[in-house]
């Protein structure tokens, strides 16, 4: 049988799973959309900015667990995308990037957005090459697909010369073939080292678990039980540990975390490090110590030992890691005193934060109120900055998928985009978008997409007029603040710009009469933006222990003159 290059691109996409590409067309790849058109499997949705597809493309696989795909015209299309693709890659999220090339089959230079895409592409990407001949086209999409998704994942670019969608191809008879698998590496070789360590009567251990280890949420918490060890969590494994239940202790553990989880960390005697990579970001800039000794599990071999000594490393997938685990730890004892400790921290925590007064909205009244109206299954997205650190600290989530933010590369302009992708992945689930009003700048527009797919997320633009974490962090260590105040805008125009209602939050005593008119709104499949006048006077966790940690890194010297000059600004103006 014979076949455009669009229909068999069309094909892999649909044998993969991929039933959405996100991006915007363009004279190099319409044979494509035209083939996209015929498909039954697989729709292109429209963004109005790459940046966007590649966002949405992370938020589609974060709620779900399934592929989606970013399709972008040569040159521009890519370098727009560039900074959702390398924010999968840094927080190794899979992704088919179907980048279209110029034509490879006429010998003329100075071709329409011909740049080096693979130069470009590759530092970002965990592989990146182009398909050569049309009869290569299935198979290729295929295996990227597959390297995308294997080992520790990320995006993957393949590009597609404008020329192999203007032919058409044979296949034959049995050539429509899934790629083989690779093995899984289970580290069973190295379990019963690690359950003697864990096993040991003076152990005391200490669980710190990553996204890698989500599809074994029920495995772990027997884990977590039988070695009666307090449990935290990275960003982004936020929830793949109930966080509801008397061993969770926080997400992180260092100085970027309250005093209750610190102690109780430091009182354990060995760690065992499951799916993480001890990243700046989730370390709170390395203001951490793991209580040693360490044992450190991760699918990607170069990531155990990285930033801090291991005593066991071990190359595993975490699933089949804990699984195995299981069987081999001893039952310990309830440890009421550790509970009890664990308990009284998060109440404490959570009195401080009630205590805290304003004419404006209080972030952990406002994300505590949200949480009770759309209920667990809500998936939440947010910004790089305060509403990352503010959701992580605030939010008590039961299971992964619902917390979805950019982290370790933190790029700006992340919540919209990903909130439609969720959407489009969970259509079932509320979906809450955590924006701050410097990123709602930068996609904001996406409400149009959100609008014209009838989607009913909700966007809380979390407004203080400022790029709220630097000017914090300004506020903090230079008593003074320098172009991080933002000019003023409307933000309920541009929404009704775009075709969307918007709502006005000023106060905490508005909130349920405002989330109620919310519920209203995106239960009728329509998105809404609210512009929140959020009070960010009380600074998070986090970003108090980030500043301590890089002041006391500092010789003497400097630290006494960072102090110095903030205590003379603060004095003399």
């Amino acid at each position: 049988m014979h076949f455009t290059g669009g229909a068999l691109v069309a094909r892999a996409l649909a044998d993969e799973g991929i039933s959405l590409t996100f991006g915007i067309p363009g004279t190099h790849n319409i044979e494509l959309y035209d083939a996209l058109a015929e498909s039954e499997v697989v729709r292109p949705v429209l963004v109005t900015d790459e940046q966007s597809a590649s966002f949405m493309a992370d938020g589609y696989w974060r709620a779900s667990g399934r592929l989606a795909c970013v399709s972008v015209v040569p040159g521009a299309g890519l370098t727009h995308a560039l900074s959702g693709i390398a924010e999968a890659f840094m927080d190794n999220i899979p992704m088919l990037v179907l980048g279209c090339g110029i034509r490879r089959d006429i010998p003329k230079a100075y071709q329409l957005h011909d740049i080096d895409q693979l130069a470009v592409v590759r530092p970002v990407t965990k592989a990146a090459f182009r398909v050569e001949r049309g009869e290569d086209l299935y198979p290729e999409i295929r295996r990227a697909c597959a390297l995308a998704r294997s080992g520790a994942p990320g995006p993957v670019m393949v590009e597609v010369p404008v020329n192999l969608y203007l032919h058409q191809y044979e296949v034959r008879e049995g050539g429509f073939q899934a790629p083989p698998r690779s093995a899984i590496p289970t580290g069973a070789d190295a379990l019963a080292a690690v359950a003697a360590l864990l096993n040991d009567a003076a152990a005391r251990p200490f669980l710190y678990v990553g996204l890698g280890a989500a599809r074994a949420a029920a495995e772990l918490l027997l884990l977590a039980e039988r070695l009666e060890a307090p449990v935290a969590t990275t960003f982004q494994g936020k929830g793949v540990f109930p966080e509801s239940h008397p061993l969770f202790l926080w997400n992180g553990f260092g100085a970027a975390a309250p005093s209750f989880a610190r102690a109780v960390a430091g009182g354990r005697r060995v760690t065992l490090a499951v799916a993480c990579r001890f990243s700046e970001v989730g370390t709170g800039s390395y203001g951490l110590e793991p209580p040693g000794p360490l044992i450190h599990v991760d699918i990607d071999p170069g990531v155990p030992g990285r930033n801090y000594p291991v005593q066991q490393a071990v190359t595993a997938d975490a699933a089949s890691f804990i699984g195995g685990l299981l069987s081999l730890v001893t039952q310990r004892p309830t440890d009421a005193a550790l509970r009890r400790a664990i308990a009284s921290g998060h109440e404490r925590v959570w009195r401080e934060w009630r205590s805290q007064q304003s004419e404006r909205v209080t972030p952990a009244r406002l994300l505590r109120d949200v949480q009770d109206a759309f209920g667990p299954e809500t998936i939440f997205t947010t910004d790089s900055g305060n509403g990352t650190f503010l959701a992580m600290e605030c939010l008590r989530l039961e299971r992964s998928g619902k917390f979805l933010a950019p982290v370790d590369y933190s790029c700006m302009g992340y919540a919209v985009p990903a909130a439609i992708g969720a959407k489009l992945a969970r259509p079932e689930c509320p979906v809450v978008a955590l924006a701050g009003d410097g990123a709602l700048l930068m996609t904001g527009l996406e409400l149009l997409t959100a609008a014209q797919e009838n989607l009913g997320l909700a966007v809380l633009v979390l407004r203080d007029r400022e790029l709220g974490q630097i000017s914090q962090f300004q506020a903090t260590a230079l008593n003074r603040k320098t172009a991080s105040e933002l000019g003023d805008y409307d933000a309920g125009g541009i929404a009704a710009a775009l075709g969307v209602e918007a709502l006005s939050l000023e106060r905490d005593g508005d909130i349920p009469a405002i989330l109620r008119r919310v519920r209203e709104i995106t239960g009728a499949g329509r998105p809404v933006l609210v512009d929140v006048a959020i009070d960010y006077s009380r600074r998070t966790y986090f970003t108090a222990g980030v500043v301590k940690t890089n002041l006391l890194r500092l010789p003497w010297r400097d630290r006494l003159r960072f102090i110095g000059r903030a205590l003379k600004r603060r004095i003399f103006g």
